[in-house]
């Protein structure tokens, strides 16, 4: 079942919890970089990365969280950020416990630090 955008825009806004200037200081870290899969489209980045640099096209774009100014691009990206974030922090107690792990690592590239609560 597909969420409706109005869950989706609430639990993105729940979920990341990075500004828009942590999350650019973060993605330029070498740790960044190697945590996650690759993209596979030559460029060497990883799929995560990839998505904190959309977040931060996101924050930026609507930094007051107004519901009618997120677009379909928007919202779609939001859905797949809401889905890995969930996934993840249900199966990866460790991410919380270590922050040399990939878990750790991959959550921030996603805009979630688990270790702010």
């Amino acid at each position: 079942m597909v969420k409706d955008n109005e869950t989706v825009i609430k639990e993105f806004n729940e979920l990341i919890n990075m500004t828009s200037s942590e999350l650019e200081e973060w993605l330029k870290e070498e740790q960044s970089e190697n945590s996650g899969w690759d993209k596979g489209d030559g460029s060497g980045e990883t799929v995560g990365h990839e998505s904190g640099r959309k977040i931060i096209q996101i924050l930026d774009k609507n930094p007051d969280k107004d519901p009618d100014q997120y677009n379909e691009d928007d919202l779609q990206h939001m859905r797949k950020v809401v889905s890995y974030c969930k996934r993840h922090l249900a199966q990866e107690e460790k991410a919380k416990q270590n922050t040399d792990s990939r878990s750790y690592k991959s959550l921030k590239n996603w805009g979630h630090d688990p270790l702010k609560t």
